[in-house]
């Protein structure tokens, strides 16, 4: 009762001072109610690094114990709702029973994700040519006709989406011919294209490198949006906010994307060095704003077929992985509540008269302000908990896990 009585009055004293800026506190509590982010199954393990995996006790093994941690996730930030599955990690034999006892947990799936980075026992072909873009016909088949699985997979499901990451590239100058290549991929992801249900979209991603360290079939923005014009209407590209050079203006590239209707969704962590999946917002928390920024203005004046997909996807090499999709939840949604807040008057009325100061602190304003109010406000009138971190510690999940569950072996790298 003490901690309810606390955000009572830390939301009417937050409410005040918004109210003197012009601000209705429940118009953005509404608002931020209404958004949602999905979590991966892969997530709800600890990924480690490319050189080793520290196992944790109660990590899941199978698809059905990551459900119960997704849903634990859910049940206490009140904003991750579906799960984005991946295959063949995830595979099993009746997924309309899989999709039943998701929604017995609370969840729905969100984006199936294919793997064509892989091999897997008893495959005929290996990737290690490529899988869309590999010189092998047999190999491009092999990846086309897996990624038709998971269009298939993904409608018993109840997903509308397709995420499609190749790792495809080179580690050599010469090793394929640049421009040859591309056509490859373009070639077999039209096979995908034409295998989409109605309502269905492909989402391509790109990454500027690794596991292929000289190039990258789909490596940026450009490349992405070549791509997806080139498929068709229902291909649109997915921004993972790990896969840039560094320093490279992530929010630019969102505006850009929006403004040709070709932007999909994200992929939600945060970097320091490059691809390092760190948690969202850990490192740099501005951007996330920014970001989110471009987001609210793009909702503002959409584009057709604007409707972004939203997933964290972040690998948890020493923290309990679901006390990081508790933290990165919230750091997103403090993200977007902030932009939000964003006075949309001062700030294009100081942009067209060439106001820099006036135009920067219309952003910094709202990204200064504490939202964590309204936040905790919109999990309590949903179910979820004040202090998710302090809720999720005192419930003992981990704990009674590691009594339940098969111990996860030592690993030699990511998944």
């Amino acid at each position: 009762m003490r901690e309810l009585d606390a955000l009572d009055e830390d939301y009417a004293a937050l409410g005040r001072q918004l109210e003197r800026r012009g601000i209705a506190i429940d118009a953005i509590k509404a608002r931020v109610a209404g958004f949602s982010v999905a979590v991966p199954s892969w997530g709800s393990g600890r990924g480690g690094t490319r050189f080793a995996k520290f196992p944790i006790a109660g990590e899941p093994t199978n698809i059905h114990e990551k459900l119960e941690d997704c849903a634990v996730v859910n049940q206490l930030c009140r904003v991750t709702p579906r799960v984005s599955p991946h295959f063949p990690w995830d595979r099993v034999s009746d997924y309309k029973a899989l999709r039943e006892e998701a929604a017995s947990l609370g969840l729905a799936f969100d984006a199936v994700n294919s793997n064509t980075f892989q091999d897997q026992p008893g495959q005929a072909q290996s990737y290690a040519t490529g899988s869309l873009a590999s010189t092998v016909a047999e190999t491009r088949a092999q990846a086309v006709e897996h990624n038709i699985e998971c269009i298939e997979i993904g409608r018993q499901l109840g997903s509308t989406d397709l995420t499609v990451w190749v790792g495809d590239g080179t580690n050599f100058p010469g090793q394929q011919d640049l421009g040859r290549s591309l056509d490859r991929y373009l070639d077999a992801a039209s096979e995908i294209y034409a295998a989409l249900p109605d309502g269905w979209r492909m989402l391509l991603e790109h990454k500027m490198y690794e596991p292929a360290f000289y190039s990258s079939v789909i490596s940026d923005w450009g490349s992405s949006i070549l791509a997806a014009q080139e498929l068709g209407p229902k291909a649109q590209c997915l921004v993972d906010l790990g896969h840039h050079a560094p320093n490279t203006n992530i929010e630019q590239i969102v505006a850009r994307l929006h403004r040709f209707g070709k932007l999909g969704g994200f992929h939600f962590n945060d970097s320091k060095y490059g691809d390092d999946d760190l948690d969202s917002g850990s490192i740099n928390p501005h951007q996330l704003f920014l970001i989110f920024n471009e987001l609210v203005e793009a909702e503002a004046h959409p584009r057709a077929g604007f409707n972004p997909s939203y997933m964290i996807d972040q690998s948890h090499n020493v923290t309990d992985p679901i006390e990081s999709m508790l933290s990165s939840a919230e750091a997103i949604v403090g993200s977007f509540a902030r932009a939000l807040l964003v006075d949309r008057g001062a700030l294009h009325g100081a942009q067209g008269e060439n106001d820099t100061m006036m135009a920067f602190q219309a952003l910094r304003r709202a990204y200064n302000v504490d939202v964590a109010p309204i936040l905790a406000k919109v999990r309590v009138e949903a179910g979820g908990a004040i202090d998710v971190l302090a809720a999720y510690r005192a419930s003992q999940w981990r704990t009674r896990k590691a009594q339940e569950r098969k111990t996860v072996g030592l690993g030699a790298g990511i998944v």
